[in-house]
């Protein structure tokens, strides 16, 4: 094939057979596919339906194979304990075959559920690819999520183990894991046989708590007593970690089906009923390993900071699979990037272990700059080994984009995706050739992605018309096949708006170069007076004022307009204006980019934004606040604090 960002393109699209065939080779398979999807039961796709793999051999036993088993797959640095930690692909391939011994003695097998509910420690990339490794199916649950929560991932999934730690380490202190654990299994009706619990020193719950027995393991009681856990009892075996892993037979990888699934990712702020994405095996293996290649230009010896969780979608892709398909070696940074203990963690990281390619969300750049707006501390370290730098999870402003640039010297490369697309819809494929940067723009669809803009009615609109992101099917390898469980519930969330195309529930536009511009959700767009305006928009143009740190704009009601503007600014630290002009100056660069048809009359200065901790800005309950409308708080909020600081203000200039 030719190695050109378009014509790759046009072949994705054309011959989608040949092109990910081809693709599949970088993958080693037990039973190679010679089928690429199989559309017979359309809308529903499988991809490489006859192929069969194991997702953790190719992660590591076949590097270990081709000589590169000395070679470092995984640092741990934690900024919270002040240690580092590293594990070449042959020891890390060694814990991980113990562990899956360690499951499998649990009575997982090839299918099974097992529920990871672990902070960022190595534990946690272990009993992924350990569950991987037997064929079974992996379902991490971000750490510290109420046990509410925790339950009804439990309810769904409904695993075979449970696989925790004494707890998690934050800067406001640590936070207590088995109280909600406990909790957890007792709300939910599914009885999970066996928890797993990698002791930790500082806390103040231990599996113990639980009932114990003479071979080292626990059985959970009735009534144990422990602050904040039920009385019930689940009935489960509670075991310690590392008594466990010490007398363990390692296992060998379990063949599976390509379209068997990997794991089930449950979508942030789910309510009701959780929402289980599915990844298969095959389609994810191929997809992660043409990815990381081709739009992160990153290979074997490469070393690669993705600053997320492995709570999340990018840390599933991109902390632990991707780089290690590829042979690259990946850090897992147990910190934040600012407070532990400064805005320079980041910096120190790249330095430090001479990271190549960094990974990480615009909001924890915004939330640097909020801190150290000029800088300063980034000229205490040695940065040179970083050659790019990648932003996903929220819109990245272009204020944060050039301040960035700026400061580091090296490309700032926006991309857009999804929990459900597993790996970037669009993005600058650097691997590829290096396409021209435009800011405020993802770039162009990847290979696979046949993305077009759509109105209401689901007809095309012309180049530069803001419409619904949507693609056409069949979605490319490594996206969601269905949702766990429900086929229909499939269907009807993301099938049934347009005939024939996947709805990202995002709008945008395509410009004259086929750039991408998405511009925010589709519920973010608002009408006044007539006019269609994108708060996405707004927030651009907000952004770039140099006292703003970071801002976010929701549609309120007016009883003349329909709808109105209305802003939230966080101040960069030291920046020193009086609220009222900044406001008069913030109107004034709306009406100067965007025009009087904006409306845009209100701008209120906040001390902090509700986030969730993946970074995404809870517009929508700031919407619902305003309105005085019945609201559910997202189980991954951040700090509930700033949202509670926010219901006065929201209400405040609603009524304005």
């Amino acid at each position: 094939m030719s190695q050109d960002y378009r014509t790759l393109y046009r072949q994705s699209l054309e011959a989608p057979d040949e092109f990910w065939l081809e693709a599949a080779q970088a993958v080693t398979w037990t039973q190679p596919p010679t089928t690429a999807v199989d559309s017979t039961a359309a809308p529903l796709h499988r991809w490489f339906p006859d192929g069969e793999l194991n997702t953790a051999y190719n992660a590591l036993d076949r590097h270990i194979e081709a000589g590169r088993g000395d070679a470092t797959a995984l640092i741990y640095d934690s900024a919270m304990l002040g240690v580092a930690r590293k594990y070449s692909y042959t020891e890390l391939r060694d814990e991980v075959a113990r562990f899956a011994g360690v499951l499998r003695s649990q009575g997982v097998a090839k299918g099974d559920r097992v529920v990871i509910y672990l902070p960022m420690v190595p534990e946690a990339v272990i009993a992924m690819l350990a569950t991987a490794r037997l064929g079974a199916v992996h379902s991490v649950v971000f750490g510290g999520f109420a046990a509410k929560e925790l339950a009804s991932r439990i309810q769904d999934a409904r695993p075979t183990v449970v696989v925790t730690a004494s707890g998690g380490l934050e800067p406001r202190g640590p936070i207590e894991y088995l109280p909600s654990v406990h909790q957890a299994l007792d709300i939910s009706d599914h009885r999970v046989a066996t928890v797993i619990v990698k002791s930790r020193e500082g806390f103040l719950h231990h599996a113990s708590d639980y009932g114990s027995t003479s071979d080292g393991s626990t059985s959970d009681k009735q009534g144990s007593g422990a602050e904040g856990a039920g009385t019930e009892g689940s009935g489960a075996v509670w075991l310690d970690w590392d008594t466990a892993l010490a007398t363990a037979d390692p296992a060998d990888p379990v063949p599976v089906l390509a379209t068997d699934p990997l794991y089930i990712l449950y979508t942030s702020g789910t309510t009701g009923s959780p929402k289980g994405v599915v990844r298969d095996n095959g389609g994810h293996a191929v997809a992660l390993a043409w990815s990381i290649t081709n739009i992160f230009g990153v290979g074997p010896g490469d070393v690669m900071l993705t600053a997320s969780d492995v709570g999340w979608v990018v840390g599933h892709s991109f902390i632990v699979y991707a780089p290690l398909l590829v042979g690259a070696t990946t850090v897992l940074y147990e910190g934040k990037p600012v407070g532990t203990p400064d805005a320079g963690a980041f910096w120190r990281l790249i330095d430090d272990h001479r990271i190549n390619v960094m990974f990480t969300a615009p909001t924890a750049l915004r939330a640097v700059r909020k801190v150290d707006p000029e800088a300063k501390l980034l000229k205490n370290y040695d940065t040179s080994s970083l050659r790019l730098l990648f932003c996903a999870g929220e819109r990245l402003d272009v204020d944060t984009y050039h301040w960035t640039g700026a400061a580091l010297g090296v490309p700032v490369i926006d991309n857009w995706w999804q929990t459900e697309t597993g790996w970037p819809i669009c993005a600058n494929p650097r691997g590829i050739e290096e396409l021209p940067i435009k800011a405020g723009s993802p770039t162009v669809p990847q290979p696979g992605y046949d993305l077009r803009i759509l109105d209401g009615e689901g007809h095309e609109v012309p180049t530069g018309t803001e419409g619904n992101i949507a693609l056409k099917l069949p979605l490319p390898p490594g996206t969601l096949p269905t949702l766990w469980g429900s086929d229909e519930r499939f269907i009807s969330s993301y099938l049934s708006a347009f005939d024939g195309y996947y709805v990202t529930g995002d709008s945008g536009y395509l410009d004259d170069d086929g750039y991408v511009f998405v511009m925010g959700r589709t519920d973010d767009i608002i009408n006044v007076a007539g006019h269609r305006l994108s708060t996405g928009a707004i927030e651009q143009v907000l952004a770039q004022h140099p006292a703003v740190a970071e801002c976010a704009v929701i549609g309120l009601s007016d009883p003349l307009k329909g709808q109105r503007a209305s802003g939230y600014v966080v101040l960069k630290a030291g920046a020193d204006i009086d609220p009222a002009t900044l406001e008069q100056e913030l109107i004034a660069l709306v009406r100067n980019q965007i025009g009087p048809v904006a409306d845009f009359k209100q701008a209120v200065v906040v001390d902090g934004l509700p986030k969730t901790r993946s970074g995404k800005i809870l517009r929508k309950t700031m919407r619902q606040i305003a309105a005085r409308e019945d609201y559910v708080v997202p189980s991954t909020i951040e700090d509930h604090s700033v949202l509670d600081a926010m219901k006065p203000i929201l209400r405040g200039t609603a009524d304005r």
